[in-house]
């Protein structure tokens, strides 16, 4: 009798885990903590979910072999196929990154929400798959 009880015990337990590890999955809501890693030639993940006009703090490992920096274009501007000269006033906010780097850093996002390209700037990397969307929500 112990033993069914233990176990109905433990059954519920793991239920509850499962329910609550399910729950934390399955949000998809902005944040205010952006952690990703650089290789070459991509930014994982490449899609962030931020809310509008917040500080974020942006923690980024740098794996690739390649200097490279993370780009976040103005809203309704991207660079096209390859970033140049031409899109160097459309930067919102830029970071650059040497291999083996890894940083720590704090910016406000922008107040109009939508979605902003990111890429890296460095000659080919665009045209080589280094993009990624920033997506700045309405503040709750």
């Amino acid at each position: 009798m112990k033993k069914k009880i233990v176990t109905k015990k433990l059954l519920i337990l793991l239920a509850m885990i499962l329910a609550l590890a399910l729950t934390a999955c399955g949000t998809s809501g902005s944040s205010t903590n952006i952690n990703f890693r650089m290789t070459d030639f991509a930014f994982t993940p490449n899609e962030f979910s931020v809310p509008a006009g917040q500080e974020i703090t942006v923690h980024i490992t740098h794996d690739g072999t390649v200097a490279h920096n993370f780009i976040v274009m103005k809203s309704g501007t991207e660079a096209g196929d390859m970033f140049d000269e031409a899109d160097q006033p459309n930067i919102y906010w830029e970071m650059d990154l040497q291999p083996g780097d890894s940083k720590t850093v704090t910016f406000t996002t922008p107040e109009q929400p939508g979605t902003y390209q990111v890429l890296c700037g460095m000659a080919g990397h665009l045209q080589s798959g280094m993009v990624g969307k920033l997506i700045v929500t309405e503040q709750q």
